[in-house]
């Protein structure tokens, strides 16, 4: 994990840097508002820690431009004034967190732990909605579904096939298994011969002679072959 420091005070900075490192995690040191911004554009990070005032500008000026270049990128204020508005507009920017100072370090180490957690799992929830190679994208929550430049019609049994293939990439997903998911929406079981015409069908969807997704097992089941990009 890669954490931006932006910290004019040169212990404090130092210091960060230190036990960050020693925590794990890579740090990169910049000490004004056009360095930071400059590494934001040139470099990827996990973590801002942002000081508030900085000596060429305003910590909450900055968490904006960063937001709107990087949204998802989370950051920790680190600041001597506690006021409970400052602390509130830190929030409003979508700051993941607001540290006054002087803090406890140990203190600050579980905060960082905690907002990578917070953020990676929603990444991780996010994804687990979408698969994409680049040539198949598919949707799960807005129920769409895109074979290069074409939009495909998926039926809400075939959004489930892809749904646990997808999930459980490079498994064999057993016929039963899927038989199991295949329940319509009167609540009747779907038999085995429906579950072999709609795997044929979708394969005949998503599909063409360079894209091959799903491979059968011969007596056991299918297997998702995708590789997500």
């Amino acid at each position: 994990m890669r954490i931006l420091v932006v910290e004019d005070d040169l212990a404090l900075s130092a210091g960060l840097c230190f036990e960050l490192d020693n925590s794990g995690y890579i740090t990169v040191a910049a000490y004004n508002c056009r360095k930071a911004q400059q590494l934001i554009s040139e470099d990827r990070f996990d973590l801002v820690l942002l000081d508030v005032n900085l000596p060429d500008g305003d910590g909450f000026d900055l968490c904006r431009a960063i937001k709107q270049v990087r949204p998802e990128l989370p950051v920790i204020f680190l600041t001597a004034n506690d006021l409970e508005q400052n602390v509130l507009d830190g929030f409003d920017l979508g700051a993941e967190d607001y540290v006054t100072k002087p803090f406890n370090m140990q203190i600050l180490l579980r905060r960082v732990d905690v907002a990578l957690r917070r953020v990676n799992k929603a990444a991780g929830e996010a994804s687990a909605q979408r698969w994409s190679d680049g040539f198949l994208v598919l949707d799960f929550s807005a129920l769409t579904a895109q074979r290069g430049e074409e939009t495909l019609s998926i039926t809400p049994n075939e959004y489930k096939l892809l749904r646990a293939l997808t999930e459980n990439a490079g498994k064999i997903l057993t016929r039963q298994i899927l038989l199991e998911k295949l329940w319509d929406s009167g609540g009747h079981f779907i038999d085995d011969h429906t579950l072999t015409v709609t795997m044929n069908r979708l394969r005949s969807k998503i599909e063409d002679d360079a894209h091959a997704y799903i491979q059968t097992v011969r007596g056991m089941g299918y297997i998702w072959k995708g590789v997500q990009r």
